[in-house]
């Protein structure tokens, strides 16, 4: 199987979907930030528009909000953080949006967010996954929200699954030396001691990196038989390739990035077989799944990504509920309303019961995640008698 590797100018993107980059001053504007075209990640990104659109689409056609039509503006940050902060700021003072969605990558949202806070604008994450996204800052109030994967409750799974596994004895981590990687890094140092779990071995590599043998050679020596690789799905491939060459394999458990099609692309078809992760959507997918894959899938550049489009289009239809409930496009009406919804929300994941508190800014939960791994080039389920076992309470953080 062969992924089709495309990157798209966010203005292209834009054309062939027909999202504007500007609207009439009488829309209801909301906003894109995240990379669309400078690195495997736009994958991911342009997925996410995909799913937002379809939600406008949607809802405009129900009859829009407050009586008007919703609009997306565009803005790709090429993966860069500054690029990501100018068009926050861009998108909130220049362009009026009333919310944001994105951002692909986790570092361009943690360098932004006192932004939204600051002006009590909202952020509905649904790609990034770091842990510290929607954690409050100090003195600031909270207007971060995420429909996605987060990094401490698939850390979470991936340890209880370590530390259920009969045949563990010794388990290493080996994280990429980005913000991402080292962000995890603290997740699993923190949850590994709070499971009673010891690492026999901590690794590090850069994100460009192509020869990983040596850090491997240090787990083999520390006879670690069960590995936590923690990076983007590019260099866990790498990782893979380079346990091939000294023909070391023990148990690979991987971030969800290994979902990515650079990561097969990569790998190959049989190493990419190895890892085994938590992503909340297979090639298994419910009814409500499949319809909207159907309709995206002319567009979608990577089957793979299409998680990304029901999470952003569920954080779309959240985000419109709150603006229905507010009865306002103010941004601290809605984000009251966001903390208090009073009405379920149907999605494409599942039906929203009150996603969010004044607490708790994370919509989906590890009830929601699936253990997945790559068999004959699709995400599909992956269950031994250690996923089987393991019970909501191993999941814990």
């Amino acid at each position: 199987m062969t992924f089709r590797k495309t990157t798209i100018k966010a203005a292209l993107l834009a054309s062939v979907m027909g999202v504007g980059f500007s609207a009439a001053a009488e829309d209801i504007k909301v906003g894109w930030n995240g990379d669309l075209s400078a690195s495997p990640s736009a994958l991911s990104g342009q997925a996410g528009v995909l799913g937002i659109q379809a939600a406008i689409e949607d809802i405009n056609a129900a009859g829009g909000l407050l009586g008007e039509k919703m609009t997306l503006v565009v803005r790709d940050d090429l993966s860069q953080p500054p690029k990501s902060i100018q068009n926050m700021s861009d998108l909130i003072d220049s362009e009026k949006v009333i919310a944001t969605f994105g951002t692909t990558n986790s570092g361009n949202a943690l360098a932004w967010k006192h932004i939204p806070n600051k002006r009590q604008n909202p952020s509905m994450g649904c790609i990034g996954s770091a842990t510290d996204i929607t954690k409050p800052l100090p003195g600031q109030d909270n207007y971060m929200y995420r429909v996605s994967m987060v990094d401490r409750s698939q850390v979470a799974g991936l340890i209880a699954y370590v530390k259920a596994r009969p045949g563990t004895k010794n388990v290493g981590f080996m994280v990429e030396t980005t913000g991402y990687g080292q962000g995890a890094l603290k997740d699993l140092q923190a949850l590994a001691e709070k499971k009673g779990v010891t690492p026999a071995n901590i690794e590090k590599f850069g994100v460009a990196d192509t020869d990983m043998t040596s850090q491997l050679e240090k787990l083999k020596a520390a006879g670690v038989d069960t590995v936590i690789i923690w990076a983007q799905g590019t260099p866990i491939a790498q990782v893979l390739r380079s346990m091939q060459k000294i023909d070391y394999w023990p148990v690979t458990l991987a971030s969800w990035a290994a979902d990515n099609a650079s990561f097969y692309d990569t790998a190959g078809a049989t190493l990419a077989e190895k890892p085994i992760f938590i992503r909340t959507i297979t090639e298994e997918r419910t009814p409500a799944q499949q319809k909207l894959f159907e309709r995206l899938e002319p567009n979608l550049k990577s089957k793979s990504a299409f998680s990304f489009s029901a999470h952003c289009y569920d954080a779309t239809m959240l985000l419109a509920a709150a603006i229905k409930q507010a009865n306002s496009t103010e941004g601290a009406k809605i984000h009251a309303a966001l903390d208090d919804l009073q009405t379920p929300v149907e999605g494409i994941m599942k039906t929203y019961n009150k996603p969010f508190t004044a607490d708790q800014h994370d919509a989906l939960t590890a009830a929601d995640y699936r253990w997945t791994h790559w068999q004959g080039g699709k995400l599909l389920p992956y269950k031994d008698e250690t996923v089987s076992a393991l019970k909501p309470a191993d999941y814990a953080e």
